[in-house]
């Protein structure tokens, strides 16, 4: 199956859908319904220890109710002439992969399912994963795929205009590792952004060059929830983040042996991009010595595994804001997760607009202080502070079945 795509300049992919759009809207009778046109395409954030994860898609659905089921009517669908086979790590820093649009009832929907297409004798690679350093293998899909993997949304098809949609695919979070069988889950972690305007929603900046070695990883949040994630460009250290919906954020830089950098109140808006530094201020935070947050989350009474929980790693700034600076599934097999996390303290500033940085400063009080936060679909969150300022730190989470 061909891996080709095309990608091209948002604004120049519009153009076409609404000139559909006005041309249906205007050929209908008095009385025809109204109509839009909805746009979609595909993002992820930046992965771990993968060189590549692809995906098959095949088609889109959106429906008005949030709670419609599979053989509910009024679903909506974006069907793709052939399924298309996509490489999630070709998708960051702002590139997109342009699925297609089609003509929709104006209305608002709240629901998405994306179709992906099976692992069959015919493409048994359909779904995989190349992990670091070893060949690719199937993704073991989830049954629901089936009938879409469903992703809760809010957007608007407005009569005879364009909703440009785009589905962030995280692929980090969404493999899962099944112990030493050599074999890996897919459980998706979707989200669905609405974009409005193409000369905004997006923040950008540098990082200091030895920093753009897969590593690192740049996003911007909101109250310790990652909004939009990416890795910096392996050639020039630039980062892209987009689409990210208007708003103020907390920009968050995390980097193997370097303290984490917050630049708070960093302002997203419509009109124009919001750019951190430039080329020749570029982030590039101190050294520092990175210990293990290491466990594993089980059941408990027989200390069965759970297949799909996950665990975030957060640190609460003083006088906050509480980031988050990893979150991965746990091993489906075994439940054991490992996180190396900065010793020294992280440091923090303001945004400041224009080429300049923001002068940082070092929040000593959080300094090795991470709360770890276990998480597991139907039951309560989990959390346990813990301190790595003297040694690397083994946390145990039981979860009632």
């Amino acid at each position: 199956m061909s891996n080709s795509s095309t990608r091209v300049p948002r604004a120049a992919r519009w153009l076409p859908a609404l000139i559909a759009a006005v041309l249906a809207a205007c050929g209908g009778g008095g009385d025809a319904p109204a109509t839009g046109t909805m746009r979609v395409s595909l993002t992820d954030a930046p992965a771990c220890g993968y060189d590549a994860v692809h995906v098959t898609v095949e088609k889109v659905r959106v429906h008005q109710s949030g709670t419609a089921a599979d053989a509910d009517g009024g679903w909506q669908e974006l069907v793709l002439a052939q399924p298309r086979r996509v490489d999630l790590l070709s998708l960051t820093n702002g590139v997109l992969e342009d699925l297609g649009s089609t003509t929709l009832p104006a209305g608002t929907y709240t629901q998405v399912r994306l179709v992906l297409a099976d692992n069959s004798a015919a493409d048994p690679m359909a779904n995989s994963v190349t992990p670091t350093g070893a060949a690719e293998v199937a993704l073991d899909t989830p049954s629901a795929q089936q009938s879409g993997l469903k992703i809760k949304t809010n957007f608007t098809v407005a009569p005879t205009q364009v909703a440009d949609l785009v589905l962030d695919f995280d692929a980090c979070k969404s493999v899962v590792k099944r112990g030493t069988t050599g074999r890996y889950n897919l459980k998706p972690v979707l989200t669905a952004i609405p974009v409005f305007a193409a000369a905004g929603n997006a923040v950008q900046g540098y990082v200091a060059q030895a920093l753009a070695n897969g590593s690192t990883a740049v996003s911007v949040q909101q109250a310790g929830v990652v909004v939009k994630a990416t890795a910096p460009d392996a050639a020039t250290g630039r980062f892209v983040l987009s689409p990210v919906p208007v708003g103020s954020y907390d920009l968050v830089l995390t980097a193997d042996g370097r303290v984490t950098s917050v630049i708070t109140g960093v302002p997203v808006i419509d009109t124009a991009r919001t750019t951190i530094g430039s080329e020749t201020a570029r982030l590039d935070p101190p050294a520092s010595t990175m210990r293990t947050a290491s466990g594993t989350v089980l059941f408990s009474g027989g200390g069965t595994t759970i297949p799909d929980a996950m665990v975030r790693a957060l640190q609460k700034l003083t006088g906050g804001p509480t980031v988050e600076l990893i979150a991965r599934p746990t091993d489906a097999v075994t439940g054991a997760f490992s996180y190396a996390l900065p010793a020294s303290a992280p440091q923090r500033g303001g945004y400041v607009a224009g080429p300049a940085l923001p002068t940082f400063t070092a929040d000593t009080g959080a300094a090795a202080k991470y709360t770890l936060e276990a998480l597991v679909p139907g039951k309560p969150a989990q959390t346990a502070d813990i301190d790595l300022s003297g040694a690397d730190v083994t946390t145990l989470f039981t979860v009632a079945p």
